[in-house]
C-alpha cells in the first residue's frame, strides 16, 4: 500500500513539471520567435526490496521521472510589423547578439536603434553582424534590410547581419531573455532567406496546449484521489489492527 502511494506521489510530482511547462509554453505565445517545449518521461523500474530474506523478482516497482526538456524548433507563422528593423528567418538559422557572457542566439527578430544609433535586441543587446555591432548616423535613413541579410542605407552598404546554423540544434541552451547559448561552434549557411518588416511569431500551438493541460489537470486529478483512498484504507486497516489488539 505504501508502495502505491509512492508511485503515486512520483506521478504527481511529474504532472506538476509538465503542467509547468505546458503553462509556459501558453505564456509565450505572443514571444516572438519562442519554440514550444516538452517534457520527455521515462519509467524506471525499482525492484521491490527484500523481504524474509527472500527477493521478489517478480515484482518491480514503476516510477515515473522526466529526463529532457526536448523543444519543437519549427519555424513559426509571419507577422507583418511594417517596423524596417524588424526581421524574421524563414527557415534555419539564428540571430548572433553580443551579450556581456559572449555571443548569444535568438529567432527574435524584433530590433531597434538604441540611443547611440545602435542596433540593439529587446533587451539592448548589440545584433552582430559580419563586421560585428552596427551603428547608424543620423545622416543614415532608408534602412534596407535584405533577403540574404545584407543591410544598406541611402548611404550605401552597411554590412550583413550574421546568421548562425547548428547541425543539431538540440545543443542549444536556453538561457533569458529568448537567448540560446551553444556548445559548439555554429556556421554560416548556405542559403538563408530572411523578411524585413516583418516577425516570426511563437510556434506554440494554443488548442494543443489548452488541451494538454486539460489532460494534465485531470490525470493529476484521477492521482490524487488513487492516494486519497490508499491512504484511507491504510488508516482503516491501522485503526481494525488497534480493535483487534486492544
Amino acid at each position: 500500500m505504501n508502495n502505491a502511494i509512492r508511485i503515486g506521489l512520483s506521478q504527481q510530482a511529474a504532472l506538476k513539471r509538465q503542467l509547468s511547462t505546458v503553462a509556459n509554453n501558453l505564456a509565450n505565445m505572443s514571444t516572438a520567435g519562442f519554440k514550444t517545449e516538452n517534457l520527455v518521461f521515462q519509467e524506471y523500474i525499482m525492484p521491490v526490496a527484500k523481504m524474509n530474506n527472500q527477493t521478489l523478482g517478480s515484482k518491480n516497482l514503476s516510477y515515473v521521472s522526466d529526463v529532457a526538456l526536448m523543444r519543437d524548433f519549427g519555424t513559426g507563422s509571419m507577422e507583418v510589423t511594417d517596423n524596417p528593423l524588424d526581421v524574421a528567418i524563414n527557415g534555419e538559422g539564428w540571430f548572433s547578439v553580443q551579450t556581456p557572457n559572449g555571443k548569444r542566439y535568438t529567432r527574435d527578430g524584433h530590433f531597434s536603434l538604441n540611443s547611440e544609433g545602435q542596433l540593439v535586441n529587446l533587451s539592448g543587446h548589440p545584433v552582430l553582424t559580419d563586421g560585428g555591432p552596427i551603428n547608424f548616423t543620423q545622416n543614415e535613413s532608408e534602412i534596407t534590410i535584405a533577403k540574404d541579410g545584407s543591410i544598406s542605407t541611402n548611404l550605401g552598404q552597411k554590412g550583413k547581419l550574421l546568421i548562425t546554423v547548428f547541425d543539431d540544434q538540440r545543443l542549444l541552451q536556453k538561457e533569458g531573455d529568448n537567448l540560446f547559448n551553444s556548445p559548439v561552434e555554429g556556421r554560416e549557411p548556405e542559403f538563408v532567406s530572411l523578411a524585413q518588416g516583418m516577425i516570426e511569431k511563437s510556434n506554440v500551438q494554443p488548442v494543443v496546449q489548452m488541451t494538454k493541460m486539460i489532460e494534465i489537470q485531470r490525470a493529476y486529478e484521477r492521482t490524487s484521489n488513487m492516494i486519497k483512498k490508499m491512504a484511507d484504507l491504510k488508516s482503516s486497516a491501522i485503526n481494525k489492527l488497534a480493535q483487534v489488539a486492544g
